[in-house]
């Protein structure tokens, strides 16, 4: 009977551990549910109060704030002449959920992001905690810049191209309403992410998982994985133009994050030697 006082011992912190997990996970959820519902259930007026507009919250799904988000932001780009369908009934109610999702993912992750912190920030280090809060800055503006890339760039050339090569085959320019904003919406997050590949590397870097040597030894391959992320996040309808703009895109980022591990390394030495001399 001894020996079963101890595992006992090991299993109480694990249950601890497991129950502020779904906690967190809870928390999470129900801050994301909270948002999703206001932008997917609610939508935005003014009224004149005295001399001044105020801005209303009011109950409606026809002219959610999501609808109203679509409608604004999504529908710029759309090349004229090339025009939404509905091939199932619930694309509206689908797309709808769709934005007010993604929504409710951007407003709620510095939320998010604390619950995620606050169960993990106990069994790091002094140092990795330094590390993780200098990179959320810079993952932030990586990914907006990304995102940016992919709206402002890639997206118009690519809805350009389709919207030619169906009026050069004599086709009707048309899009299901759900292919449209899933693929934009997909494209922007999954461009923002692979805008982190620098980041992550420097990161490496700074925690003395992988030295700046090894990033410059195997620049090769970091060109041909910038291709492979390229040909896996790219929506593949342009015989390859958006493909090798990614790709080189990337593996610009590739050897700027070579340059800042050098500094990085760099500035650790200088520091380790001032050590020394002291």
């Amino acid at each position: 009977m001894s020996f079963q006082k101890p595992t006992t011992d090991k299993e109480a912190p694990l249950i601890e551990h497991l129950k502020e997990l779904g906690i967190r996970i809870r928390n999470a959820i129900i801050y994301i549910s909270i948002f999703f519902v206001i932008y997917f259930a609610f939508g935005i007026s003014t009224t004149k109060i005295g001399s001044y507009t105020v801005p209303i919250i009011y109950p409606t799904i026809y002219h959610s704030i999501a609808i109203q988000f679509t409608d604004t932001f999504l529908e710029r780009e759309k090349p004229v002449g090339l025009h939404l369908i509905t091939l199932n009934p619930f694309d509206p109610l689908y797309a709808s959920m769709y934005v007010s999702f993604l929504l409710a993912l951007i407003t709620t992750f510095p939320l998010v992001f604390r619950e995620f912190w606050a169960f993990v920030a106990p069994g790091l280090y002094e140092h990795e905690k330094r590390t993780i809060r200098r990179v959320l800055l810079p993952a932030t503006v990586l990914f907006l810049a990304g995102a940016s890339f992919a709206y402002f760039i890639i997206i118009p050339f690519m809805m350009l191209f389709v919207y030619r090569l169906d009026l050069m085959l004599g086709v009707e320019p048309t899009l299901s309403l759900r292919s449209y904003v899933s693929t934009i919406v997909n494209l922007m997050i999954a461009v923002g992410g692979s805008f982190e590949f620098p980041l992550v590397m420097t990161s490496l870097t700074q925690l003395g998982l992988v030295k700046a040597k090894t990033w410059r030894d195997n620049w090769r391959w970091g060109v041909l994985v910038s291709f492979i992320i390229a040909w896996i996040v790219s929506p593949g309808t342009t015989g390859g133009l958006i493909e090798t703009t990614i790709a080189v895109t990337l593996s610009t980022l590739y050897f700027v994050g070579v340059l800042v591990s050098s500094i990085i390394e760099k500035r650790r030495s200088n520091k380790e030697k001032e050590l020394l001399v002291k």
